[in-house]
């Protein structure tokens, strides 16, 4: 359900524009009337300065803050562009199945006095289905790269009429996963068109990157110093890695958060926690792109319905979480792409309600944390729990912990060989034992592999 409430005190009036309303930035009065309706009382920063621009016709790369309502800020003058009754008009690429089906949910709410529709084009639901919605005809459609090339390449879906194309998430868009995918997508539209790229974060490269795809675009930056959501506590708590688990169980005992989202770097870690934590008690679902679509929907429709109370996910799957009631993120994993952190706690303190993040920091992952903080530019507080006792490291673990620092001081003693100039050759003295009836070599060889392996992958 879409709602964007506005309330007139000072944490709001980082996130809502308090001097415009919906009426001053060019929308028609359908629109206006359903978003009366939605209890849309003001626009949110990024919706005053891009709607106005996207509805003058230009080409528009908007940055801001995650939960700060982008989707309305290209979906409105969107619904307000087309013509009603033309198919295939605009064209919407998300990264996520999940991220794609919310922004459809939005579309038809917004638009639901315009009779806009709009059809969700994406993977793991069967193709005879979609090619049946697509032959009813849209005028928008909202989809996933991958299931919207096979979809054209099948001939049930034609890019020659689009006049709109908008890409959301942009830097994990036209990261190196999707870009060949948006190039050549891009490539088969239209190149009379307009274009909007929007994102909570756009580094200089996918900025470079995206106005190659565009015609003289207007940059929208609304994050105001930090790129974190300002009502959002954030707290990291030190822990070994053999502690994580009865850390967490921890924190869910303890603290009673109403929902919880948990994210993981790995698709087994997710499964292994929610399993974990249903065997004591606490009632977890995952999600993750290896489960079937069906399974995702059914845990996302609980999750809006407000029957979980823990969801875990992983980075990609959580693309597509944008539901109210979030009240904790908790990074079990802490994310090496400072970006993702970002991402991460926006999905709490969503249109303005109050959050709070939760960060797992292993003592190897200081340095991380230290560049998050500079990235945000904020100093997160360390959280301590008196009554949590550490446990001793497992077996395994020191193990594991022994092999790889063998690896380690052996790779230094070898020296750095891909390190451009000469490196010192420290020979190792060779064992007999290892040798048995032959010759004991006494240094290396004279010729190593070097130089460029042909590979057929092109970048």
């Amino acid at each position: 359900m879409v709602r964007q409430r506005n309330v007139r005190d000072s944490s709001n009036e980082d996130i809502f524009d308090q001097d415009k309303g919906f009426a001053d930035l060019g929308l028609g009065d359908v629109l206006l009337e359903q978003l009366k309706v939605l209890k849309f009382d003001r626009p949110t920063h990024i919706q005053s300065q891009i709607i106005p621009h996207i509805v003058q016709g230009k080409d528009v790369i908007g940055q801001a803050k995650t939960g700060t309502g982008k989707t309305a800020a290209f979906g409105l003058p969107l619904l307000q562009l087309v013509t009603p009754g033309e198919d295939f008009q605009a064209l919407i690429l998300a990264p996520t199945r999940e991220l794609a089906i919310q922004i459809h949910k939005e579309l038809e709410e917004l638009g639901f006095k315009s009779h806009i529709r709009s059809i969700p084009v994406y993977g793991g639901q069967k193709i005879t289905t979609q090619a049946d919605k697509l032959a009813k005809g849209a005028e928008i459609i909202v989809g996933t790269p991958g299931r919207i090339m096979d979809m054209q390449r099948r001939g049930y879906l034609s890019f020659n009429n689009f006049k709109f194309v908008v890409l959301d998430e942009v830097d994990r868009m036209l990261d190196v996963g999707f870009r060949q995918d948006i190039k050549h997508i891009l490539g088969l539209c239209p190149k009379k068109r307009q274009t909007v790229f929007v994102s909570a974060t756009v580094s200089d490269e996918i900025e470079r990157l995206a106005r190659s795809y565009m015609h003289n675009p207007e940059k929208i930056v609304t994050s105001a110093g930090s790129l974190t959501a300002s009502l959002v506590k954030q707290y990291y708590l030190s822990v070994q890695p053999w502690d994580k688990k009865s850390l967490l169980l921890h924190l869910l005992t303890h603290e009673e958060p109403d929902l919880t989202l948990i994210f993981c770097r790995l698709k087994r870690v997710v499964d292994e926690l929610a399993k974990t934590l249903s065997q004591k008690g606490i009632e977890a679902h995952a999600i993750h792109a290896d489960l079937t679509q069906g399974k995702r929907n059914q845990v996302m429709e609980k999750l809006r319905a407000g029957h979980l109370s823990v969801l875990i996910a992983s980075d990609l799957a959580a693309r597509g979480i944008d539901v109210e009631g979030i009240s904790h993120v908790i990074n079990y994993d802490l994310p090496e792409d400072i970006e993702l952190y970002v991402h991460r706690i926006g999905r709490t303190a969503r249109a303005g309600s109050g959050g709070t993040a939760w960060s797992f920091v292993t003592p190897e992952q200081g340095p991380l944390l230290t560049a998050i903080e500079n990235h945000i530019n904020t100093e997160i507080p360390q959280l301590e729990y008196k009554d949590f006792k550490p446990g001793t490291p497992p077996p395994d673990y020191l193990e594991q912990e022994a092999r790889r620092k063998a690896r380690l001081e052996e790779t230094l003693a070898r020296g750095n060989r891909f390190q451009v100039g000469e490196q010192p050759v420290v020979e190792a003295e060779a064992s007999p034992e290892k040798f048995p009836g032959g010759i004991i070599p006494t240094k290396r060889p004279p010729k190593t592999l070097g130089g460029r392996i042909r590979s057929s992958r092109r970048g």
